[in-house]
């Protein structure tokens, strides 16, 4: 990030997201917009060029893969297996142009005590850890395995005192790793959106941002090492969902005292009614991809 913008400033008022799909202005400010269909999945990929596109997107400069998977707790299981292969396929590729990847660190980030908040410990959990079968047997690493994998799930700063920024610096520092794959939470903007939704981006991310809480961001300046962030929306704020919906139903304009309402800080966050179980399906699915982008699943 170089500060040429501003994420408050961007997200006036009480309409947030962290969606780059939500918030994509007119192409060709800075921002260049591909779509496409593949097996039935919608996968829009936005590449932020400039300061005039960070500007206009609020958010740095870099690529952003959202794919529209569906319902994971309604997917048969060929449809899972699609959401697998080409969730696998848009992070190799992402990963392929940032470096040569041999090692990489998972960071699981968010509280596993909080439903909407347990995605990245959840994937952890499911992960394929390799790294220390090559300091320990490294011919059965060799004859098993091609990439080192260590994963970790630092909690939030009220459960442990301690900056997940700063964690997550350590383990960089004593793994040492080509990259790091950072998991959380996010918050959208329409409720369609909630636990449907996975965007991909190599900007890295703040932890946090999902639940409201803005930490010290995890990224290439502040790990030394590329950063892909993977998010699924779990939450929407209770104005912004007020807001979606009266648009939604064709009502653009809003009084000031229903303005003043939604304004006045009070905002609670929403979640869906099936939010452990599309946990549980979301932390597989992408625990599964992950696992095959980085070969490991041989033992998955």
């Amino acid at each position: 990030m170089d500060g040429t913008f501003d994420k408050d400033q961007y997200e006036s008022g009480y309409v947030r997201t962290d969606l780059a799909i939500e918030r994509r202005p007119a192409a060709g400010q800075g921002i260049d917009f591909v779509q496409e269909e593949k097996n039935g999945v919608k996968i829009t990929r936005i590449r932020v060029t400039d300061a005039e596109g960070e500007r206009a997107i609020g958010r740095p400069r870099g690529n952003y893969v959202t794919l529209e998977i569906g319902a994971p707790w309604l997917m048969g299981a060929s449809e899972r297996e699609n959401a697998v292969s080409l969730l696998a396929r848009e992070f190799t590729a992402m990963a392929a142009g940032l470096c040569r990847m041999k090692s990489v660190l998972i960071c699981g980030l968010g509280n596993r005590s909080i439903t909407a908040d347990a995605l990245g410990p959840a994937v952890a959990d499911a992960l394929v850890i390799t790294r220390h079968v090559k300091l320990r047997e490294k011919k059965l690493f060799d004859s098993l395995f091609s990439l080192e994998v260590a994963s970790f799930a630092p909690g939030v700063l009220a459960q442990t005192g301690i900056e997940t920024e700063e964690l997550v610096r350590g383990a960089v520092e004593r793994a040492r790793p080509d990259l790091v794959v950072a998991i959380d939470a996010l918050a959208a903007r329409s409720a369609e959106r909630l636990m449907t939704t996975v965007q991909l981006c190599d900007t890295g991310i703040a932890p946090g941002s999902g639940m409201g809480n803005r930490n010290g961001a995890l990224d290439r300046k502040t790990l030394g090492v590329p950063v892909v962030a993977i998010g699924v929306p779990t939450v929407v704020t209770s104005s912004t969902l007020i807001r979606d919906a009266l648009e939604l139903g064709g009502i653009d304009g809003i009084s000031d005292a229903l303005e003043r309402v939604l304004e006045n800080g009070r905002s609670f966050f929403v979640s869906p009614k099936e939010s452990d179980l599309a946990i549980r399906e979301l932390s597989a699915i992408i625990a599964r991809a992950l696992n095959s982008a980085f070969g490991s699943d041989v033992l998955d």
